[in-house]
Order: C-alpha cells, then structure tokens, then sequence
C-alpha cells in the first residue's frame, strides 16, 4: 500500500511539472530556423511571422538561417534538437514532402514522425519566369521555343529535391519538351542572374518575382495554380496553355518543432499563432510578401495535410521520373 502511494505521489508531481513547464513556457529566446538563405521567399515570410509570433509569445524569436542540400541540412538540424520548444522550425513543401522522394540517401530525418506539427501558416503559387532577352512573349510562344530547341534552355531551381524543381519537371513532361535543370543555392542569386542574362529560365514563388517583374526586368508566363492568383491577376496560369492544363501546385509554409516536445508547449504556440493570422494588420503584412492564403490549422490538421502532401508528390515526383542528380 505504502508503495503505491509513493507511485501515486511520484505521478502526480511529474504531470505537474509537465503542465508547469507547459505554463512556464517561453522564459528565453526561442530559435527559429529557416532552412534556406536569409533573402529568399520563405525567409521574408518568415520574419514576418515569427516578429508578431515574438509578441504574442512575449518573448524574442531569433530567426537563423541554415542552408544547404535545398533546405535539408537546416531541417535535419531542428529534427536533432533538443525537444524544448526553443528551437523551431519554418518548414515547406521541399523539405517536408518532396526531398525525401528525391534524395532518400541524403535526408535522414522522417517528416511524419520526427517533427511535432504547429501549425500550416499560408500558402502560394510558383512561377515560371525568363530572361528579358527570351525570344518568347507568353506561354504559347515559349513551348513552341522549347520544343523546337531540345536541351539549348535552362532554368533555374532553389535545388535538387525542391518544388520548385518538381514544377519544372513537370512543365518538361506535360509540355514535351525539355530545359535542362541548374541548381542553385539560393533563390536571390538566380534573380541577379535572369535580371543579367546569365540564365534562360527559372521557377520560384510568387512573391520573388513580382518585384523584378513589376520593374520590367524578367518576364513571367504563368503561376503554377490553375485560379489566378487574387495578388497578380493579370498573370496567366499555367494550365490556361492546354499542353500544361494538368499543372496545377502549391507551396506551403508550416511551424514545426522537433518529435516528443511538450504538448503543452505546441498548444501554446499554436495558440499565439491562431491569434496572430487572425490578425487583419497580419493578413495585410501577409500579402505584402505574397503569401496568397493565410490558414492556421490546428496540429492535428496539419499532421494530415503532411500525409497528403507526401502522397501527393510521390505520384508526381514518380511520373516524372525526379531523381538527385
């Protein structure tokens, strides 16, 4: 008797601690990691996000970018840490769904079970875009290009295993035709290079190429998202053009901390989170960087969406034949 009161007593002063700690929760600086250049399209979200978070938190969010491998490396770095709330993750499509399909030799981390789901923030579209001194005005005229040159143009990706590469694949297996893909470490250094002539093509997210387009220095001809997006509609989609008619993609951005955190800390960053995208000075920040949809799904929700992404990217990714190169 006397033993199971002593149990009684241990259990219960362990789940008060638990929901303490949960309480306690943040009492530092709280690290999140972007896993790609400082710059590019998911960092700029990504401050957006994280300084209101910080608020809401009542505590600083330090923002690091690690990149490397199309976003793995800085991935794999919040899978191995330690499961305190203090280091998080700003998480995509590339490093969640798609660069296990295509470098399985090189990520060693499990999406699905070695991260504890926050929260889906938002989504947006991909873009194809070109140089200024493309032969080629639209869509059309740009597959007819390509078609009757084989292998002579290039476009340019964020990195192996990326979305980014999966839609350009795609635009080569439902088009027929064929660029040749060329990695690149960061997303800002392949606009300086469309901007310079230095490459042919490129695909990345909407709210990179905006800017450089509004100003005249690159063209884009098509979104990756059948619906025209509410934030450039005068861009045609892709699928408008009948040989793409079947692209149709999505980036998104989600928070993510590693496997086996506190429970109690992921509903309280949910929470902060929940309120923060609700936020209408939020939303308007959110669109300034050209984030197309703003969500803030519970964790659950995103745990399932994960699942579907994986699913879904598998089919593409095996179509398409995407392998490391």
């Amino acid at each position: 008797m006397r033993r199971c009161r002593i149990w009684t007593i241990i259990i219960a002063a362990l789940v008060f601690a638990g929901s303490g700690f949960g309480q306690d929760y943040p009492s530092r600086i709280i690290t999140l990691i972007v896993p790609y250049a400082a710059g590019g399209g998911v960092d700029v979200v990504a401050r957006v996000i994280g300084q209101t978070l910080a608020e809401r938190l009542g505590q600083k969010i330090v923002v690091e970018n690690v990149t490397g491998a199309g976003g793995v490396i800085g991935t794999q770095r919040v899978a191995r840490a330690q499961p305190d709330g203090y280091t998080l993750l700003f998480a995509v499509e590339n490093t969640m769904a798609v660069a296990k399909l295509v470098q399985p030799s090189v990520v060693q981390y499990d999406s699905q079970k070695d991260f504890a789901p926050i929260s889906l923030i938002g989504t947006a579209p991909l873009v194809l875009v070109g140089k200024k001194e493309l032969p080629a005005n639209n869509i059309s005229e740009l597959m007819k290009l390509l078609r009757a040159n084989p292998g002579k143009y290039s476009y340019a990706s964020s990195g192996v295993g990326t979305s980014l590469q999966v839609l350009g694949e795609m635009i080569n297996v439902e088009g027929k035709v064929h660029m040749v893909h060329v990695p690149y470490r960061a997303a800002p250094q392949i606009v300086a290079d469309l901007v310079s002539n230095q490459i042919d093509l490129a695909v990345f997210p909407l709210n990179l190429a905006l800017p450089p387009y509004r100003d005249g220095s690159i063209r884009i001809f098509g979104t990756s998202e059948r619906a025209r997006s509410p934030l450039a509609p005068d861009l045609p989609s892709l699928a408008d053009n009948p040989e793409l008619k079947a692209v149709n993609m999505t980036v998104w951005y989600g928070l993510f901390a590693p496997a086996k955190v506190d429970p109690a800390i992921v509903e309280r960053i949910y929470d902060a989170l929940a309120v923060t995208l609700r936020d209408p000075e939020m939303r308007a920040k959110l669109a300034e960087v050209h984030l197309v949809k703003a969500v803030g799904s519970t964790p659950s929700e995103l745990a399932v969406f994960l699942g579907q992404e994986i699913e879904r990217y598998s089919a593409i990714v095996k179509a398409a034949n995407i392998k490391a190169e």
